[in-house]
This record gives structure tokens, C-alpha cells and sequence, in this order.
């Protein structure tokens, strides 16, 4: 998949650790419409460790399963010793299922930033410099990064970061309007990204507080991006990426789906769970995408509860049918 290609279709899921696995994003892929001329959506899998990687750790080399049917994909990690990190993105591309290989620079999670990962990488360009020569060195295909605005307030280098990468050979880069220091409040701060766009001849992917058409066009318009990045509004919507592209392709507004829509996807998610991890743990993860589900929704809280209390499959089939009345 080239470059030119993954952007013909520029809205993007966010990778999401513990919401975007290969369920949701099955789920999403099949609510994109189909364009004339085709257009591949590229999908952005959860970061994988690439020392689990390196240490063949069953739990990682799990997530790097994928399903044919959620392709093209992102396969994203995240890693400190660019030894280890090179290694880790050609056992990726070597796996033949990624399109993309997307590195992690902006998660805020302390455990990862406490190990120098994610977001802590922020403060290190001459490591950031090291960790994508060494992987653009041994990868072939297109490579990726996401990252934030920078580690703190004090401290706003993504351009610095951005040039880094472009000199490292990173195809494109994905930008979070937000600091490590702000985790997910606040507003996103989009003229930040339009000066990394600015600064760079790479595509940007602006990212952060896209959740309708409005706020599309409006990141647009301030970033001058290539793309853009939906996260958290994806969550319980998983309507929104193809609406979006609907929106930017076309110039159509989907309407909000239906109650009974939106319960025969919950239902087709549900199933998918099943299917990928088994009844005990899509119970329980079907409960977290449940509440997201019905948020807004009036007796969205009693739903929440009933969904909460459901401990077996007919139960949450129960729900689901209740729904669709």
C-alpha cells in the first residue's frame, strides 16, 4: 500500500489500547461505505511491546493477529533500545499481514513513560533520530509515527520531533493535539499541529477532539492536515470513521443511527468477541463497550446497569433485543 493511497481515504481510527482490538475494528471497516473508485481505509491496530516481541511473549505476538477482513493495517509498537525496535518492526513486516508499521511516541500511560516509552521518547530526539534510522534501515515497507505536542507545556517540540523523523525516513506522522502532561484534557491544540504540518513535506495526520462533521471541518481548516485521527469519539461509534469519510468524500451527512441499528451492531461486535476471545472474556469486555454504547441515550444509565449485571451470552442477548423494540 503506498503512501498515495493510504491517503485517497484520510480519516483514521486511533489506535486505542483495550477498545480498537480486532473486533472493533472488523466492525468499523464493515460500516465504511463503498467508493467509486475503491478506496482502502487504513486501520490502526492497539501498540504491541517490542520487547514482548522480542522475547516471543504469547500475550504480544497475539496481538499482532489480525483478521483479513479489518486489512489494510497499522500495525503499531512501542520499544526505547532501537536495537530491539528494529528487530521487533521487521518481525512485524516479515509477519505479511501489516501495510503499515507505526511506531508509538505519545503514549502517556505512566508505566510506559516511567520505561522511557511512549511519550517520555518526546525528550530524547537523538534517541528518536536512532530508534527509525535502525528500523527504516531493515523495513521496506511504509513506516509511521504518533506523537504529542511534546512532554510538557514547557517543552512543545514536535516540530523538533517531526524533523527528526522526516530525516529518519518515516513516510508520515500522526500528531496529538495534546502534551504527555495533559494525558486527554483540555482542548486539543490544533495551530500546534498546523506548525508541524508547515514544517515538514511528509503528511501529517492531525489528531484530537474530532467527534462530528463540524469539528472535521475545522481541524482541516486550522491544520491544513492530510488527515485526521478520531479516538475517543470512535468509542461506542463505530459509525463515525465511515461517516466521516462519508462526509470528506462526498459531502453527505449520514444521520445518527437508529436505536435498532446501533443494537444489531452492539449484537455483531458482541459476536465477534465471542468468536476472537471467548463467552468469560467478551462478558466482560462487552460490559466497558457497552456503556459507551448507550451513553447519551435516554435510560441510557438503566441499560448500563442491566448490561452490567448480564453474566452469560442469552442475557446480553436479552439487552440486545430489548433494544431493538
Amino acid at each position: 500500500m503506498t503512501v498515495n493511497e493510504i491517503f485517497s481515504a484520510p480519516i483514521f481510527l486511533a489506535p486505542m489500547a483495550g477498545v480498537t482490538d480486532s473486533a472493533f475494528r472488523s466492525i468499523v471497516r464493515e460500516l465504511i461505505p463503498n467508493f467509486s473508485p475503491p478506496r482502502s481505509n487504513l486501520m490502526f491496530a492497539e501498540m504491541v511491546s517490542c520487547n514482548g516481541i522480542h522475547f516471543r511473549n504469547e500475550k504480544t505476538l497475539a496481538m499482532l493477529q489480525t483478521l483479513e477482513s479489518e486489512r489494510p493495517i497499522a500495525m503499531q509498537i512501542f520499544g526505547s533500545d532501537s536495537k530491539i525496535c528494529a528487530e521487533a518492526a521487521k518481525f512485524v513486516e516479515d509477519l505479511g499481514t501489516a501495510a503499515v508499521i507505526d511506531f508509538n511516541l505519545g503514549c502517556p500511560a505512566p508505566k510506559i513513560v516511567k520505561n522511557g516509552e511512549g511519550s517520555a521518547l518526546m525528550k530524547n530526539p537523538k534517541l528518536v533520530g536512532e530508534i527509525f534510522s535502525a528500523i527504516r534501515k531493515v523495513v521496506t515497507l511504509p513506516i509511521s509515527a504518533k506523537i504529542r505536542l511534546g512532554f510538557d507545556e514547557e517543552h512543545l517540540n514536535a516540530v523538533e520531533i517531526a524533523k527528526v523523523l522526516e530525516d529518519s525516513g518515516v513516510d508520515f506522522i500522526a500528531v496529538h493535539g495534546r502534551t504527555r502532561q495533559q494525558f486527554y484534557s483540555g482542548a486539543a491544540n490544533w495551530v500546534e499541529i498546523a506548525k508541524v504540518k508547515a514544517a515538514v513535506k511528509i503528511p501529517v495526520i492531525a489528531n484530537g477532539d474530532v467527534k462530528d462533521f463540524d469539528s472535521l471541518d475545522k481541524i482541516f481548516e486550522v491544520t491544513k492536515a492530510d488527515g485526521v485521527m478520531v479516538g475517543r469519539a470512535a468509542q461506542g461509534n463505530p459509525f463515525i470513521i465511515g461517516n466521516l469519510l462519508n462526509y470528506f468524500l462526498t459531502g453527505k451527512k449520514n444521520p445518527p443511527p437508529t436505536l435498532e441499528v446501533k443494537a444489531k451492531v452492539m449484537r455483531r461486535h458482541f459476536e465477534k468477541l465471542i468468536s476472537l476471545k471467548g463467552e468469560h472474556v467478551a462478558i466482560r469486555e462487552m460490559r466497558s463497550h457497552a456503556a459507551w454504547y448507550t451513553k447519551g441515550l435516554t435510560g441510557g444509565a438503566e441499560l448500563r446497569n442491566k448490561f452490567n449485571r448480564a453474566a452469560t451470552v442469552d442475557e446480553f442477548e436479552e439487552i440486545f433485543q430489548l433494544l431493538s423494540l
